[in-house]
């Protein structure tokens, strides 16, 4: 099955598919001390299966497809379920015969937001390049999250880098456009894991941290932000190969860096924090929003106005997507709260 670019339509999204044990808490506890746990959820995680849903709440009426593996076990078949529900095509969504569904331990301290994940990699750790068949979709753009997550998919391969270059090779090879996102790892696989996939993306996704591990540029100063720090990592990220556009987003705002100059701000919005039950998925919605407008043609600032309206939706619950609505409600909360001022490099 193929398609020149301008005739696809859809969205195919591959990587991590995880089960998020969303536990509200009054305090993160010192070491050996105790914490409440107010409120729990079970809910949506991973890159692919948040952007995914959040574009189904948004109403996007294009095609969604998922790539990846679950377990033989109730959190996997929860997940089929919660796709099916949301109209996600799960023909390349397949079983492990050995490993569980991921599943991530999410502690949000009420008040704060401030989350600490305790991940199990699971399935998530077998996915390979054998299982994206790209000849099966006619989507316009694929999503792969998270690099540095993802064990099979983060290995050398006898003919690139790592296993996911040569799933990225051929998702362009099949007429897609690409877009990525990667975890807040701390650690020094950023060199050796993202660099090499930067040739092959046409979007990539980056919070203020992400952005740092990958240049070596501090992007902040004192535990403020620095815009020209951001400015300067980004241009480093395209000069590293990204095709089209470089996302950095922070709460602040979230700058577009394109391939041919431009340098386009979009500030946040102004949420107060009354509204905020957590921050989990924020940066996944904002990457759906963002993806939405590219995938119908939008212009970027239209995207990006849309991106920073469902990071301030998600915000309204404690999990990824249940606070995400529909694009007319999202983008109400700009008119209700108004933006952040724009950072001045």
């Amino acid at each position: 099955m193929s398609a020149s670019t301008s005739a696809r339509s859809g969205l195919i999204a591959g990587g991590n598919w995880i089960v998020d044990h969303v536990k509200l808490i009054d305090r993160w506890p010192s070491q050996d001390a105790l914490a409440n746990i107010r409120n729990q959820f079970s809910s949506n995680g991973g890159s692919p299966y948040n952007v995914l849903k959040n574009l189904a709440r948004l109403g996007a009426t294009f095609p969604l497809e998922a790539v990846g593996l679950v377990g033989d076990d109730e959190a996997g078949r929860f997940i089929r379920a919660d796709c099916a529900a949301h109209r996600i095509d799960l023909k390349q969504l397949g079983t492990s015969a050995t490993a569980p569904t991921s599943y991530t331990d999410v502690m949000t301290e009420q008040g704060s937001g401030r989350r600490t994940f305790f991940h199990c990699r699971g399935a998530n750790a077998e996915l390979a390049p054998v299982h994206f068949d790209f000849s099966r979709t006619c989507a316009r753009v694929f999503h792969l999250g998270y690099l540095l997550l993802l064990d099979g998919l983060d290995a050398p391969s006898a003919t690139a880098p790592t296993a996911a270059v040569d799933v990225l090779r051929a998702a362009r090879a099949a007429g897609l456009k690409i877009s990525a996102d990667v975890v807040s790892e701390q650690s020094d696989r950023f060199a050796t894991i993202v660099r090499p996939a930067l040739p092959e993306l046409d979007y990539l996704f980056l919070n203020e941290f992400e952005l740092a591990q990958i240049t070596g540029i501090a992007t902040a100063v004192g535990g403020t932000i620095d815009p020209a720090a951001i400015v300067r990592g980004a241009e480093e990220v395209l000069r590293g190969g990204v095709r089209e556009w470089v996302f950095v987003h922070f709460p602040a705002a979230v700058l577009a860096c394109g391939a041919r100059g431009e340098r386009l701000w979009q500030p946040s919005l102004r949420v107060p924090a009354n509204f905020v039950q957590g921050a989990a998925g924020a940066g996944d919605a904002l990457a759906s929003g963002v993806l939405y407008g590219l995938h119908d043609g939008w212009t970027v600032p239209d995207s990006l106005r849309l991106g920073v309206c469902a990071a301030a939706a998600s915000l309204a619950h404690p999990t990824c997507s249940e606070g995400v609505q529909t694009r007319a409600a999202c983008e109400a909360l700009a008119t209700r709260f108004g933006f952040n001022p724009a950072p001045v490099p």
